[in-house]
């Protein structure tokens, strides 16, 4: 696509999305113009006509991002898509009780009929510019309007620079923030710890952002997904500054109290 210009419609209902939103807004290219649908508050269990809760109106648009915090929201994207005129859907599943995986499954079927290209990653922050989710349910896809968002946005990638005399962080880099911001909230809080202790330290930062991914237990990790995506934090950390952490030994009966 033409990396001159990218419309981007989000659709929200809370202050999940609204934090995502102001995230883009600030951080983004300057030459996205992002555009906001706040959909319905209150939706019934089920839509049995989708159309009527609607705007009369949407902006033309390339890509959606999805951020209801609702289950039938996801039914009021395929209807967005079609007045928009969008080529792309990001719905991401932060909490499973807003896209349930089935509804997910549907949503990607729905939209591929219109030839509409949708990913749900779950977590968010496991969007690449080539798949998104983790370990055994990593999915591959290919859409260059999609790979243009998660070239800013989603799994985050650090450049973390280490004093090589004290092992301190003495700068960190955002090469890819997260939506939601967590990345340059993690960066600016490892500056001055340890390269040994900059995982541990990530993980408590990306904590007490604080994550708003659901905290009840997942079946697909048997894990919850905001520790999946703490996980995800750690390991980019990790991965940064292992070249710099300090070996450790301990030697048999050294720690006896006698």
């Amino acid at each position: 696509m033409d990396h001159d210009e990218m419309r981007i419609l989000a659709i929200i209902n809370g202050d999940y999305g609204q934090r995502h939103v102001d995230n883009i807004r600030a951080r983004g290219p300057g030459h996205w113009q992002v555009d906001v649908w706040r959909a319905p508050a209150v939706l019934p269990p089920i839509l049995d006509y989708p159309e009527d809760y609607m705007p009369e109106t949407l902006p033309p648009t390339d890509l959606i991002l999805a951020f209801g915090e609702h289950r039938g929201v996801a039914e009021l994207v395929v209807e967005a898509a079609r007045m928009a005129g969008a080529r792309a859907v990001v719905a991401p599943v932060d909490r499973e009780e807003w896209l349930p995986r089935g509804l997910a499954r549907q949503l990607r079927g729905w939209l591929e009929e219109m030839g509409v290209a949708c990913v749900t990653p779950k977590p968010l922050c496991s969007l690449t510019e080539t798949h998104y989710n983790v370990r055994r349910h990593q999915v591959a896809y290919d859409n260059p309007i999609i790979a243009e968002f998660a070239r800013h946005f989603g799994r985050p990638e650090f450049r973390i620079a280490v004093d090589p005399e004290t092992k301190r962080i003495a700068g960190v880099e955002v090469e890819r923030d997260a939506v939601c911001g967590c990345a340059h909230h993690v960066a600016a809080g490892l500056v001055g710890v340890t390269a040994n202790e900059a995982e541990f330290e990530a993980g408590m930062l990306h904590h007490h952002f604080p994550c708003l991914a659901g905290m009840g237990k997942d079946p697909d990790f048997d894990d919850t997904i905001m520790h999946v995506s703490g996980n995800i934090m750690k390991e980019r950390v990790q991965e940064q500054v292992r070249p710099h952490k300090e070996e450790r030994y301990i030697v048999p009966g050294t720690l006896s109290g006698g």
